[in-house]
């Protein structure tokens, strides 16, 4: 694992970055001590969002279906 400052990781970004891409990994310090790893991102990390449960969308203090299923009942 390279260490690197925080320095030197924002006056190089790029080149860190794509060394994480290519599979190292990183670990960030400031002042001498350790703040982050970088590392590459697993293909579930990056599918994270096609098997989290979806939120409720709220919609003038009810749920979006329980508003679909009321305006039903109205007649919309």
């Amino acid at each position: 694992m390279r260490k690197v400052t925080v320095t030197q990781l924002l006056k190089h970004a790029k080149q860190y970055f794509d060394a994480v891409e290519q599979g190292e990994t990183l670990e960030v310090s400031r002042h001498g001590k350790p703040i982050a790893i970088l590392s590459p991102a697993s293909t579930s990390a990056s599918d994270y969002w096609k098997t989290r449960r979806p939120l409720p969308i709220k919609l003038k203090g009810i749920s979006a279906s329980q508003m679909i299923l009321q305006e039903r009942e109205e007649g919309w």
